[in-house]
């Protein structure tokens, strides 16, 4: 699993690069999760793990100061962003529903059947 903080003394070179796919890959296991969450309709747990993933970005920006991704590992972080793109396309357009829902709610619209 990743690290919940950045080590202080960051590792160099091939270990800097293994880091920082880490996390891009944690931050992908989360997006899965909030979908497969979304999937569920289970919102509260796509929030909680939508604050983890906020954390691991936050852990990930610190990290990334450290050193550049190689042209093979930069080529890695870019299939992995375009699954967490994916994932998260798909998130949204099942939240809509429940967005609306609860916007109308909070506006005390109620809906009616027909």
């Amino acid at each position: 699993m990743t690290p919940t903080h950045p080590p202080e003394h960051p590792p160099e070179g091939p270990a800097m690069t293994r880091e920082l796919l880490n996390y891009y890959e944690a931050i992908e296991k989360a997006s899965a999760d909030m979908l497969a969450a979304a999937r569920a309709g289970n919102w509260d747990e796509v929030v909680k793990l939508e604050s983890a993933c906020v954390l691991l970005i936050s852990q990930l920006k610190h990290a990334a100061r450290q050193a550049p991704l190689d042209s093979d590992a930069a080529k890695a972080k870019s299939r992995i962003m375009q699954r967490i793109l994916v994932n998260d396309a798909e998130i949204r357009h099942l939240a809509e529903p429940w967005l609306q829902d609860l916007d109308d709610t909070l506006a005390g619209r109620r809906k009616t059947l027909h």
